[in-house]
């Protein structure tokens, strides 16, 4: 754990609600700081009563919602810039390959699920121009559900959040992982049943 996340538990404690909402803000934002975490540990500070719920979950939706339209804006007004700039890396690769398949799934499925995904996500539907109330719309019931289910993980196991925690991370680059595979598997027999079809084509072409 770093420096920076040990410092924002410890902001949680000694300055509640604001010190999470700020956290997932700028976890939102792509600094490296573990959002499911905050939220896990949130939870187990609510069960021991040294965080008040009624202040602490939604202080956590404005902090994650205003980190996503951050992102979706620069994506929007920075446009190809930024773009450019990202294009070459794989978690933009990976994202890019996502939004365009389903690209109101892939921005709510990325806000709990594929979280590592959300900031290229929230940067590709910004400049390809998603419609920002439609990607306000996925954005907050996505990221409700987010946190309701860390926080209510963290509630429930709140002796053992830290150990939860360990797991969850695992279980995100899993299904980061078999998605990609799947993706790729997907791709490929499209591309092998479209093969006897042009073939098919060619030979229509010279017998006429």
């Amino acid at each position: 754990m770093s420096e920076l996340s040990d410092l924002f538990l410890t902001g949680m404690l000694a300055y509640g609600p604001p010190a999470l909402g700020a956290a997932l803000l700028i976890s939102a934002l792509g600094v490296p700081l573990p959002g499911a975490m905050f939220l896990l540990a949130a939870g187990a500070f609510m069960r021991h009563g040294a965080l008040d719920w009624s202040l602490a979950i939604p202080t956590a939706m404005v902090g994650a919602v205003v980190g996503d339209s951050v992102g979706y804006w620069v994506g929007r007004l920075g446009g190809t810039q930024v773009t450019r700039r990202l294009q070459g890396r794989s978690a933009w690769r990976k994202a890019q390959s996502t939004f365009e398949r389903r690209g109101g799934l892939a921005i709510w499925l990325t806000r709990f699920l594929l979280t590592p995904l959300a900031l290229p996500i929230n940067l590709i539907a910004g400049s390809s121009c998603y419609p920002f109330s439609r990607f306000a719309i996925l954005v907050i019931s996505g990221e409700l559900l987010w946190i309701a289910i860390y926080a209510g993980l963290g509630y429930v196991s709140a002796d053992s959040w830290e150990l939860l925690n360990d797991l969850a991370g695992s279980l995100s680059g899993l299904l980061i992982g078999v998605i990609v595979l799947g993706a790729g598997a997907y791709l490929g027999l499209r591309s092998l049943r479209r093969r006897p079809i042009a073939a098919r084509d060619i030979r229509t072409t010279v017998t006429r």
